[in-house]
């Protein structure tokens, strides 16, 4: 019998220290449940990812002081096992850093282990910094059970589709009666029902019972939903720890099962886990909450156009921070509708925010003015559709260096995907909350929220509103994209393709093909396509989003500005 510890922590990159401090509190609880192992995630020392805060020699000699006190800490509860990772420095040829587990008992280190499959796709860039480890399997005798050790991607590759060595095999040879796997895993929708396909399936293969320990908690685009779990051979996973949230929980091991620490039966976990809206809600609030809080912010404030894609921003700022931490401002031109003011207050009053009123049709004129003194031509058109939008994202910004709030940018996914926005007006700001969702899933979501509250939290009039930018007389988005759901699909197809979540691909690739099915569609679709290309030069300067889906703008996908990309059909 074996009880062990599950050390599912909100751990901040680059605070060595403070990480090392709340790893001891989650260590000090699994001494005092029994507990003979406690299990902390990937890269916890310093969290997940450092990035180059890895060449950094002030970080690594923190990191080095970090594993110091760890040691010493273990010393002070003998009997306890802490297995968890670390940036580790090795020797030899290639990359002096290593992606590394260590395991520490009574003040000694018991097994080091170095990841051997360094992920280097997507938003990872682990070969960039570490080098790979050998292929040796590593396994850990505590008590009467062998414990066989993994790192996060080592147990991806279980059906050896992409990497030419298999971890998990090895260790099976191994022996071990456990297999124990850190990992930091980033969350997006579908991700908790593929990890459990991939190590059910693996633990199912080699009949193996596995513990799946993950982060939690926001990191700039990233975020991290925890949802630790077990696996057992012919159940499959028989216990999830919470998701979004911290989680330090012991369970007893013995003769191959997860249970209760008393020796009980676990509760099963349900299989579906959260809908769609409800995992987007879930993520983007937990993504700002610790957005804020790690960047120094309390506050935040959005400028609310009456439209809903400001509006469902307000909804979760408000849910996030707290709606007296949240202001909204409208700011009416020559061409708002009366709605967008009247729609803000309702807007604002049923969140409980406050909301204030910044009318910018003067400073426009003024600028029109001098702008036609100064070059010696009428600032119209496309120039003064864009000004508008500047004068706003130059007035938030004024209020945010003024009063200290974050800036909230408003762009959902559609809009950015095609160069919808203005640089330096709408784009401006620190962090974008929508910008991973689709417009149609803006729509969806705010349903959602007031179908979750029982009431109007955004105003049905706000939804039911056709979207327009309002920076020309009568102007709809229509007027210059398509339907917003035919766009969407070709968008999903266009950026994330083969990558989407199970449940939506079959319909977007329908609409896709019904499309390429004749010379008009086929036009539409390579029309989009040029728009998402022509505006990687305003995504590469926009704030950071909350991830969301399998492929998000910024790290998550890296395209060329300046360069020929063929054509969808060449």
């Amino acid at each position: 019998m074996l009880n062990l510890t599950i050390a599912q922590l909100n751990l901040t990159v680059g605070d060595v220290p403070g990480n090392v401090a709340r790893m001891v509190e989650a260590a000090q609880q699994a001494a005092r449940e029994g507990s003979q192992l406690i299990v902390f995630p990937e890269l916890a020392v310093g969290g997940y990812y450092p990035g180059d805060l890895l060449d950094e020699p002030a970080f690594l000699r923190q990191v080095q002081q970090g594993l110091a006190t760890l040691q010493r800490a273990s010393a002070e509860l003998p009997g306890l096992a802490w297995v968890f990772g670390a940036p580790l420095e090795r020797t030899g040829p290639g990359k002096k850093l290593e992606n590394g587990l260590l395991v520490l008992k009574d003040g000694e280190v018991l097994l080091r282990y170095a990841k051997q499959l360094l992920p280097t796709y997507n938003i990872f860039d682990e070969r960039r910094h570490f080098e790979p480890g050998p292929d040796v399997a590593k396994v850990l005798r505590l008590g009467n059970t062998q414990i066989g050790l993994l790192i996060c991607e080592d147990g991806w590759n279980d059906e050896g589709a992409d990497y030419r060595v298999n971890p998990f095999e090895r260790l099976r040879d191994a022996a071990p009666e456990l297999v124990v796997s850190i990992n930091a895993s980033p969350s997006n929708i579908g991700k908790r029902e593929q990890r459990h396909q991939i190590f059910a399936a693996a633990s199912r293969r080699h009949g193996l019972p596995l513990l799946y320990v993950n982060h939690v908690g926001g990191h700039d685009q990233l975020v991290y939903d925890g949802a630790s779990f077990a696996v057992e051979p012919e159940a499959g996973v028989v216990f999830e720890a919470e998701r979004f949230a911290e989680s330090v929980r012991t369970l007893r091991f013995e003769n191959g099962r997860f249970l209760e620490p008393g020796g009980a039966r676990l509760p099963r976990p349900v299989p579906e886990g959260l809908s769609p809206m409800a995992f987007y809600r879930a993520q983007i609030v937990l993504g700002l909450r610790d957005y804020a809080r790690r960047c120094g912010f309390t506050q935040a404030v959005v400028g609310s156009s009456g439209g809903i894609d400001s509006a469902l921003t307000l909804a979760l700022a408000a849910e996030a921070l707290g709606p007296q931490n949240v202001v909204g401002i409208t700011m009416p031109s020559s061409f708002s509708s009366s709605g967008s003011v009247t729609d803000s207050e309702a807007l604002c009053r049923n969140l409980g925010i406050e909301l204030l009123n910044h009318p910018i049709k003067g400073a426009v004129e003024a600028f029109k003015a001098q702008f036609a003194e100064s070059f010696g031509q009428p600032m119209q058109g496309l120039t003064l559709e864009n000004l508008q939008a500047r004068v706003r994202g130059t007035t938030l910004m004024a209020f945010s260096n003024a009063r200290g709030h974050l800036l909230l940018t408003t762009g959902n996914k559609s809009e950015v995907s095609v160069g919808y926005c203005t640089l330096y007006g709408d784009t401006n700001g620190g962090l974008g909350l929508i910008g991973d969702l689709f417009k149609t899933e803006v729509f969806a979501l705010s349903r959602h929220l007031n179908e979750a509250a029982g009431r109007e939290l955004i105003p049905v009039a706000i939804i039911e509103k056709e979207p327009s930018a309002e920076l020309a007389p009568g102007q709809k988005d229509s007027d210059s994209l398509p339907p917003y759901p035919v766009l969407d699909e070709v968008l999903k197809v266009l950026i994330e393709g083969e990558r989407l979540a199970a449940w939506e691909r079959a319909a977007a690739f329908a609409q896709f093909d019904a499309l390429k099915a004749t010379a008009e569609g086929r036009a539409l679709i390579e029309k989009v396509a040029r728009m998402i290309h022509r505006s990687e030069y305003k995504r590469r300067q926009a704030p950071p989003i909350i991830r969301l889906r399998s492929r998000a703008f910024g790290q998550g996908r890296q395209m060329p500005i300046a360069a020929r990309v063929p054509g969808v059909f060449e």
